[in-house]
């Protein structure tokens, strides 16, 4: 009777390596689509939540406003954390003056840290699981490689025992093995894509975000947004460009 070849039968003919090697790729691929599948949602709710909170905030007649909307509501997306974190620091800043390192310098100079302390802990939130989708992606064609290399020497073996070294006898226990390149491949390529998509999606908002903080800090600052005219006595002077917020690439 002729042997059934096929990935059940190499599954059962393996050996510990093997079965190892299948293991870490099978979880591999569940912590690729956990990632997958949690980070997306949360980017999605980001999305949904930062849009309503800068449509609302516009849209308000005063700071007062705002400050009261995100305490009632709470600091739900990178914007509003941004912009409690402003508003904090200048009350602390105004109540406490410079009793303490972290408060010295001017109102700007400690606005411009609390928001720059606000924006790195959004990047790092952002980032968290990239490196585990980057670790799969460049690893899992080489973890499937190995399985596949341990197969053949193995299937090489068997078939020199026995004597048969046939076309048929070779090509079914080699093609079998190479279904552990095809495994390797098929957990890389989600995680290298979904990696790559997340990257650009943080690029964007952490752009967006960098230019709110230039807001934030010239409408706490002058009580305008950078770049618009506010009446001042009988002048008009435009309000400048705040100063970069370090630390936020672009």
């Amino acid at each position: 009777m002729e042997t059934q070849l096929g990935l059940a039968h190499f599954i059962g003919q393996t050996d510990g390596v093997g079965k190892f090697v299948l293991g870490v790729l099978l979880l591999m691929s569940i912590a690729t689509w956990y990632l997958i599948l949690t980070k997306g949602m949360q980017i999605v709710g980001t999305r949904g939540r930062s849009q309503r909170f800068l449509r609302d905030f516009w849209a308000a007649g005063s700071l007062a406003d705002v400050h009261a909307r995100i305490h009632a509501q709470g600091a739900t997306d990178p914007f509003s954390e941004l912009a409690h974190d402003g508003f904090t620091a200048v009350e602390q800043h105004t109540r406490k003056g410079a009793e303490r390192l972290i408060d010295a310098g001017s109102a700007d100079e400690y606005l411009t840290r609390a928001l720059r302390r606000s924006i790195e802990r959004t990047t790092a939130r952002l980032e968290s699981g990239l490196t585990v989708l980057a670790s799969v992606g460049s690893a899992a064609p080489f973890v499937g490689l190995f399985g596949t290399v341990w197969g053949i020497y193995h299937a090489l073996l068997a078939i020199g025992l026995s004597g048969q070294g046939t076309l048929e006898k070779v090509a079914g226990p080699v093609g079998e093995a190479l279904v552990m390149t095809a495994a390797g491949l098929a957990v890389a390529i989600p995680a290298v894509l979904a990696y790559n998509a997340f990257v650009r999606r943080n690029r964007m908002l952490l752009a967006e975000l960098d230019g709110f903080a230039h807001d934030i800090f010239a409408f706490v600052s002058t009580g305008a947004r950078a770049g618009e005219v506010m009446p001042r006595g009988p002048a008009t002077p435009v309000i400048p460009t705040a100063p970069r917020i370090a630390g936020v690439g672009a």
